[in-house]
Order: C-alpha cells, then sequence, then structure tokens
C-alpha cells in the first residue's frame, strides 16, 4: 500500500511528542512504527521525528511555465482554423496565420502575448495541444475490401513508379460520415500526384462503382498534366473490371496498396485531407455535372443530405 505524503507528515507530527518523552527502549519501538507505516530509513526517522516534517514546498517544482493560457489558447485557435495540422506544419505558419486570423476579427492579441505565440517550437505545440486533439471525434473508416481482382492489380510500395515525373497520382475516397456509417452520405474523391503534389478533389455522391469512375474521369479531364498511372487502397470502389479494364484500355499504370498500410499512400493521405476538410468546411466541395445527383454546395446539405434521384 502507498502512503501520500501528506499522511506521513501527519503521522510523524502526532508521534513526535511522544518520541521526546519515551526512553530509549520507547523511542526504538516508536522509529520501528514509523519505519514499517512510512517506509523510511531508520536515521531518515530519527531526523524527522527530532526536527518536524519539512515544510510544504510552493509549486511543483521545476522550470516556471514559459506560455500562460491565453497564449495556449491563442495557439489552439490558430489550429482550428489550420485543420488541426501538427507542430511542424503549423508553426513555420504561425507568422502569416496570426496576422490573417487578426484581420478578420477573430483573434486579438496583446504584443506579449502575440510574440510568444509566434516564437512556439513546433515541439511545444505539439505537447500544448494534445489534450485538445484527444478530444477531436475521429472519422469513421468506410472502405470495404475488394477480393476479386486483387490478382490482376499488383501492390505498390514506392519502388516500382517514377516519382520523378508528374501523371501519377494516388486516389482515395474520403467518407463525410462522422463516426457512423449509418444512412446516406457524402463522399470525396481525392487525387493527389507524387511528384508535384497537385490535388484534385471531387464530391460523390456514393461509394457505387459507376459514380466514383465517372468522378475519376471528371477529374483526368481537368488535369493540366497527362494521367499516366493510379495508386488505389483495396475498396471494391476501386478494384473492380470496369476500372481495371478502363485502365488496361487507356494503358494507365493501376496499382494497389498494401492491406492496412496507410503509408504505402502517405501522399494522397497528408496533402489530400487539408483540401478535403477544407472545401467540406467552406460548403465548396466541387461536384461532377455529369452525376446522375445533384449534388449541393451548402454546408448543411454538403455534411450529410443527398438528393433524390431524378
Amino acid at each position: 500500500m502507498v502512503v501520500r505524503q501528506r499522511s506521513k507528515h501527519e503521522l510523524v507530527t502526532a508521534l513526535q511528542t511522544r518520541y521526546g518523552k519515551a526512553d530509549r527502549a520507547g523511542k526504538a519501538r516508536l522509529l520501528d512504527e514509523l519505519c514499517a507505516a512510512t517506509g523510511y530509513h531508520r536515521k531518515h526517522a530519527i531526523r524527522v521525528l527530532r526536527q518536524g516534517p519539512p515544510p510544504p514546498r510552493a509549486g511543483h517544482g521545476g522550470r516556471a511555465r514559459v506560455y500562460s493560457a491565453v497564449v495556449i489558447g491563442a495557439l489552439r485557435l490558430c489550429a482550428e482554423a489550420s485543420g488541426w495540422r501538427c507542430g511542424k506544419r503549423l508553426a513555420p505558419f504561425l507568422a502569416e496565420l496570426v496576422p490573417a486570423l487578426e484581420a478578420e476579427g477573430a483573434l486579438r492579441l496583446e504584443p506579449l502575448v502575440r510574440s510568444q505565440l509566434l516564437a512556439m517550437s513546433a515541439a511545444t505545440s505539439d505537447r500544448r495541444l494534445r489534450p485538445y486533439r484527444l478530444q477531436l471525434v475521429r472519422g469513421f473508416g468506410a472502405t470495404k475490401p475488394g477480393s476479386l481482382l486483387k490478382s490482376q492489380v499488383p501492390i505498390r510500395t514506392w519502388t516500382p513508379w517514377d516519382e520523378q515525373r508528374v501523371g501519377f497520382l494516388e486516389i482515395d475516397l474520403v467518407a463525410h460520415c462522422g463516426i457512423t456509417n449509418a444512412g446516406q452520405f457524402l463522399y470525396t474523391l481525392v487525387a493527389t500526384d507524387v511528384a508535384s503534389g497537385w490535388t484534385e478533389c471531387m464530391g460523390v455522391p456514393s461509394k457505387r462503382q459507376d459514380d466514383v469512375f465517372v468522378a475519376l474521369e471528371a477529374i483526368r479531364n481537368q488535369l493540366p498534366f497527362v494521367l499516366l498511372g493510379l495508386d488505389s487502397d483495396n475498396g471494391s470502389e476501386f478494384l473492380n473490371r470496369h476500372l481495371v479494364h478502363y485502365c488496361q484500355e487507356h494503358r494507365l499504370t493501376f496499382t494497389r496498396s498494401r492491406p492496412y498500410w496507410k503509408n504505402d499512400q502517405a501522399h494522397v493521405e497528408l496533402c489530400g485531407y487539408p483540401h478535403n476538410s477544407t472545401y467540406a468546411n467552406c460548403g465548396i466541395m466541387p461536384t461532377n455535372p455529369k452525376s446522375q445527383y445533384a449534388l449541393p454546395v451548402s454546408l448543411a446539405e454538403v455534411v450529410g443530405i443527398i438528393p433524390p434521384l431524378r
């Protein structure tokens, strides 16, 4: 059983008077009792019984905190405005983000608070934002593996592609469902070029193969470069005969990532999230005019309302 420090000091105070009046044998018995209850060394027990318990320490010790709650609150607002980017991506752009938020009236800082916020390192910002990140609601994974055509689509990690040439895209389908996939909700097809980081987003009404294919073809038509290859996850919306035959017909390299290895699609995971969250939060998700659904653009509709078939 662990005894709290405050309880140990209370026991020392209670035994101190008896210890001063006891004889040699009585002092030995009191020392045995104190050492057994507190775990003190015998010499330390003699010392505290003679001199009394030490005075309580002020504060928690260690270095004083540099950043006040006001600075952390401003940092939290900046992180929320940036889509909760990590410290290494957030800290270098605070010098641009803070003036923009001040110009919009979303942030008002005193000179000292402003200088401390801009001087904060990436590691410190990650450490101070960690309690707030843990409170964020994580998205729900909606990828259902398609196993019929896995033998026809080779696995790619990083070696087979020429990543110095533009035209090789990593594609992913993001579900706007929150923490549950019940009911109807929208998706976003995200395509990121590995070499340049060029990212295209297209709203998709469902995970049906034809809807995803039409959105993918629309992205291909508006790319500023020639499409050379595609790399997807193992979802059935990508691993289907329609897309495999399309890539074979147009001589496009089609590969897939390893199951449950998100790092195999690091480019679309890194570059696609800021674009996708910005479009969805602002209610300006681009839609495909050829789709059979009339996709909405208002924020209330983007988060989950799909119009019926025409």
